[in-house]
């Protein structure tokens, strides 16, 4: 499994892969940051690192899916599939290792971000405590994309194609709210209450608060490890195909 997910994380890291996505988040967050700045009215810096991060994810769903594109599609257009479900590994333990990369490379871009409260801790203060929190929510927020891309790149034959339905999928599920706060939905609380339910968007506010709550916390994991059972039933599906 090891073996597999070193495999896996030097692909990206030894290619310019993870460099330009990394750099392009990078990017869109410095924009944002500068433009937070430049409007505020007094020299003092009083703004919210949460409200970026709510901000950002919009033009983040778009870096995910091609972050998962090629964790299964990959390997069939590449022909390695049938060496990879051929390998005395189990099915978990490849999905899981190709998971462990992709997560490793989305927490390199994250962290790659620390530079900007570092940067305003020199000049000011910095609510550690809250800014932790909202770590915490958005880095298990992208891990369940992270899931969706990788289900759906196992359930594709093409990385492009893929990487479109994640696009496709997690627009919609950032724009669930915007559903939920029609007038449609208003009328019928009982749906409105399981929009709420199922909304990471809904549970990311209650982190980029300060606020840590048990149940936001056992939602996305069980909503990661749902998806994930999925993607190691489709694969070993495949795998018994094959055999």
């Amino acid at each position: 499994m090891f073996a597999l997910y070193k495999k896996d994380l030097r692909s990206f890291f030894l290619s310019p892969f993870a460099y330009v996505l990394a750099m392009l988040f990078m990017l869109v967050f410095s924009i944002s940051f500068i433009s937070l700045i430049s409007e505020l009215d007094s020299s003092t810096l009083v703004f919210s690192f949460p409200s970026i991060f709510y901000d950002n994810f919009f033009y983040f769903i778009f870096v995910i899916p091609i972050l998962t594109m090629r964790s299964f599609a990959g390997e069939r257009h590449g022909g390695t599939e049938v060496l990879l479900l051929s390998s005395p590994l189990s099915t978990t333990k490849i999905v899981l290792a190709k998971l462990l990369a992709i997560l490793t490379v989305y927490l390199f871009m994250v962290v790659l971000t620390l530079f900007f409260p570092i940067y305003i801790m020199c000049k000011g203060d910095v609510i550690w405590s809250s800014l932790l929190c909202a770590y915490m929510g958005f880095f298990l927020w992208g891990a369940v994309c992270i899931t969706v891309g990788m289900l759906l790149s196992a359930l594709t034959t093409n990385s492009i194609l893929a990487a479109v339905l994640g696009e496709i999928i997690m627009v919609g599920l950032l724009f669930l709210d915007m559903f939920a706060n029609s007038t449609l939905v208003s009328v019928y609380p009982k749906l409105d209450a399981l929009i709420g339910w199922i909304s990471m968007q809904r549970r990311f506010l209650y982190f980029s608060q300060g606020l840590f709550r048990l149940e936001d916390l056992v939602f996305f994991l069980s909503a990661g490890a749902v998806i994930v059972c999925w993607n190691i039933i489709i694969i070993e599906k495949r795998r018994w195909s094959r055999s």
